[in-house]
């Protein structure tokens, strides 16, 4: 029954073996991309969010332009979002003057202005049929850190798969890559049973598509099926409802459940997002912790002591039902010990977060817990403060409207802020409607245009295709 929910939930059928290694940080990643990469005799076949014009990007795209040279077929897919500013023209043109091909996942369009919200967020590398990459790591000498600066490398986790089970992955890349344009060839795709077997253990290989959300159903489904331990790690955690609640159940019916985020992230907002769902699972019993490093970049979770999660995908809804993302489940004890070991190794260099005691009320003796708590110093400035006190703000009036919750009593700031605002956008609009009538007249014009190109396209591609019928009927 549980293979069959993994299976289900996960929309990823079981593959038996296969060899796993574990790389840790960035600098065993590169070694290993660029050693696979200039190995390759048929194909390479490339996707990461991020290729940044540095020494790294320029290593990496140089032993890609010496394999296309040698008659290599590389097919690479970039994000739009994710190389802005980190790579222009220049970069990629001696890759495509080498014959590598090169697409750009989600680029700003007209007629579909909603798309960006979108990305391409896996971290891929298939050589041949001899090995492939998973990882969080992007191609960018920042996961190196700074030396001259002191601030250390970023912690990261990826794999390094051998086995039957790049099959899987090639297809996974080939499905994006045809949504981008003409097809992969096939000859360049080689089935299952023609890999031979490598190891011993049995993997499912999860990659999503907008929408798809196979790794938030594999998540909960871990989640409500752990018995003994739970160990996350992630570098942008906002849960969802659904997901907390049932994080909160597990730790309330026993599960050691742990999460490690990042104690100062890149994107200080999203840390403040992250710290304001701290609360809850605190109080169920979760442990949080805060590593103490430049950056916790990772994406991993362990259960059990017999099975693990490692890839791109985030604890949020960007990765879990907006973008491509890629991951390896892992059902093998040897595999699962090697990564609880790493985790316990991490929370030597991570921080415990812990309710804070109540202050004294009004009237308590002196002496009677009457010294207030050392305010913990947060990283990430104002602008976490900021986004955490939205995030909050967001999900007390949200809670109020809906009535999906009971209030607390530390909720009646933020919803007579949510009510003062509001009123306030409301009388505005009664005396100066132009206020919420323009943008709102322009974004629906602007997606009514976009609806209205796409039916034009899809209509001619229909009566072309019921032209090419009946010619060849007659």
């Amino acid at each position: 029954m549980a293979e069959r929910a993994f299976s289900r939930a996960a929309g990823a059928e079981r593959i038996e073996g296969n060899q796993v290694r574990l790389l840790i940080d960035a600098s065993a990643h590169f070694e290993a991309w660029t050693a696979s990469i200039r190995s390759a005799r048929r194909v390479i076949l490339v996707e990461n969010y991020i290729f940044r014009d540095d020494a790294i990007g320029h290593a990496l795209r140089d032993a890609l332009v010496e394999r296309a040279r040698a008659g290599v077929a590389v097919y690479l897919i970039r994000d739009w979002l994710g190389c802005i500013g980190q790579s222009g023209r220049s970069f990629w043109a001696p890759l495509l003057e080498a014959g590598g091909k090169v697409r750009v996942y989600a680029t700003p369009q007209l007629t579909r202005p909603l798309a960006i919200l979108s990305r391409d967020h896996r971290k891929l590398l298939c050589i041949d049929t001899e090995i492939a990459y998973l990882s969080g790591v992007c191609v960018s000498a920042k996961w190196l850190g700074d030396p001259q600066r002191n601030v250390p490398p970023w912690r990261d986790t990826g794999v390094a798969v051998q086995g039957p089970a790049l099959a899987a992955m090639q297809r996974a890349f080939a499905d994006n890559w045809a949504s981008l344009g003409d097809r992969l060839p096939e000859d360049l795709l080689t089935s299952q049973d023609a890999i031979a077997d490598a190891g011993p253990t049995p993997v499912r290989v999860i990659a999503t598509r907008p929408a798809t959300t196979g790794v938030y159903r594999l998540d909960q489904t871990i989640a409500g099926m752990a018995k003994r331990t739970l160990w996350l790690t992630d570098a942008y955690f906002v849960g969802l409802s659904p997901y907390i609640q049932q994080l909160a159940a597990a730790a309330r019916d026993g599960v050691d459940v742990r999460l490690l985020v990042p104690g100062s992230s890149d994107i200080p907002m999203v840390a403040g997002f992250s710290r304001a769902g701290y609360r809850p699972l605190l109080q169920a019993g979760v442990r949080v912790f805060e590593w103490n490093g430049s950056m916790l970049h990772a994406k991993t979770a362990v259960a059990d002591g017999q099975w693990a999660r490692v890839g791109s995908s985030n604890l949020n809804i960007a990765s879990w039902m907006g973008n491509c993302e890629i991951d390896l489940a892992v059902e093998d004890v040897d595999f699962a010990q090697r990564m609880e070991e790493q985790y316990e190794q991490d929370l030597t260099k991570a921080t415990e977060i812990v309710l804070a005691p109540r202050r004294r009320r009004r009237g308590q003796r002196v002496g009677e817990h009457s010294e207030r708590p050392p305010r913990p110093r947060r990283p990430g400035g104002s602008s976490s403060r900021a986004a955490a006190a939205s995030l909050r703000l967001a999900n007390t009036v949200g809670a109020a409207l809906t009535e999906r919750r009971v209030l607390g009593s530390a909720e009646r700031g933020p919803l007579g802020v949510g009510a003062l605002a509001l009123l306030t956008i409301g009388v505005s609009s009664l005396f100066w409607p132009a206020i919420l009538g323009w943008p709102l007249a322009i974004i629906l014009l602007w997606l009514g245009l976009g609806l209205a190109v796409r039916w034009w396209k899809l209509r001619e591609r229909t009566k072309a295709a019921e032209d090419a019928d009946r010619h060849d009927a007659s």
